[in-house]
């Protein structure tokens, strides 16, 4: 098994740290443009090798896609990250260039490539790598609502005083702060719903935190997150290489799913080696609904900057 990831920055070391200390692919390629660093930050990882116990062999490359050859998965972290006041949707000039020319080189090398794109605006840049690279759109992944589901159950845990891994609850829809949808009414602690155990205001804070997790660590920090994020893709890579079946929510090409059409949009998803297998329909409410279609105009518009740029 090959896995490349594309961006040797904060997003994209943490990810490549985290499939190597789980092993999930024999040879593992950090590609980036700025000269030496993937190069510097492959020989860092590799020497906790011993350390930590893993046998990934990790390189470091510049810029030089022929050594991405075979990849079987391909994360794609690269482009510019948030800073403080700058919304994702900000980006979308800058990083939809940088977006469509790695994907297409990634190709050249790796036909067979699933693709996981972790790039902000993260569905629009999903959006662009499907209608960029006529890939089935099964292995074109966007990362974005792992790592808000992630989020909505550390709030929700900080909420109930619990330890977060007892908890299920997913966030559906765009992977931006105005367009997520924390689904509380399906959250649960241990199969118990947690509207059962936290009440309605204190719900819709855990809802409203989530939707805005990005944007307050971006203020704490001073950029974009690294350890969730990273961790979110790494995830997804261990989902594929092994074939674990595993129920993520994930923006993906939709066909009239959820009611929607050509977008790539976050829904509940089944991953496993073909990538994502399987859209699972949680049979939405009327008022998720409407936020749902809500949430699709509004990245839906965003898609529409692709076209003005004829990226598209």
């Amino acid at each position: 098994m090959k896995v490349t990831v594309v961006g040797a920055g904060a997003v994209g070391a943490t990810c490549a740290d985290n499939i190597a200390r789980k092993e999930l692919a024999n040879e593992l390629v950090l590609l980036d443009i700025k000269e030496g660093f993937a190069e510097g930050k492959a020989i860092d990882m590799m020497q906790t090798a011993t350390l930590l116990g893993f046998d990934t062999k990790i390189s470091g490359v510049t810029n030089d896609y022929s050594k991405t050859a075979g990849s079987d998965v391909v994360v794609i972290t690269s482009g510019l990250p948030r800073k403080p006041g700058m919304t994702r949707e900000d980006l979308i000039g800058i990083n939809a260039g940088i977006v469509k020319g790695v994907a297409e080189n990634i190709l050249k090398f790796s036909p067979e490539a699933i693709i996981i794109v972790i790039s902000n605006p993260m569905d629009t840049m999903t959006y662009l790598a499907l209608k960029s690279l006529g890939l089935p759109k099964n292995r074109i992944i966007g990362m974005g609502g792992t790592l808000d589901s992630s989020r909505f159950k550390f709030y929700l845990s900080q909420a109930l005083d619990c330890n977060p891994n007892d908890l299920q609850g997913f966030v559906i829809g765009g992977h931006g702060d105005t367009t997520m949808i924390p689904l509380t009414r399906l959250a649960t602690y241990q199969s118990l719903p947690v509207s059962n155990l936290l009440d309605e205001a204190t719900l819709e804070k855990v809802a409203a935190d989530t939707m805005i997790g990005g944007a307050t660590l971006t203020g704490l920090i001073g950029t974009s997150a690294w350890y969730a994020p990273g961790a979110a893709g790494a995830a997804l890579v261990e989902a594929i290489v092994r074939d674990e079946k595993k129920l993520f929510t994930c923006s993906v090409s939709l066909e009239g799913e959820y009611g929607q059409q050509d977008i790539c949009l976050g829904v509940p998803v089944i991953i496993g080696r073909g990538g994502w297998e399987k859209i699972i329909d949680f049979k939405l409410t009327d008022e998720e609904q409407t936020a749902f279609n809500k949430s699709a105009d509004a990245v839906r518009n965003m898609n529409s900057v692709l076209a003005e740029m004829k990226l598209v």
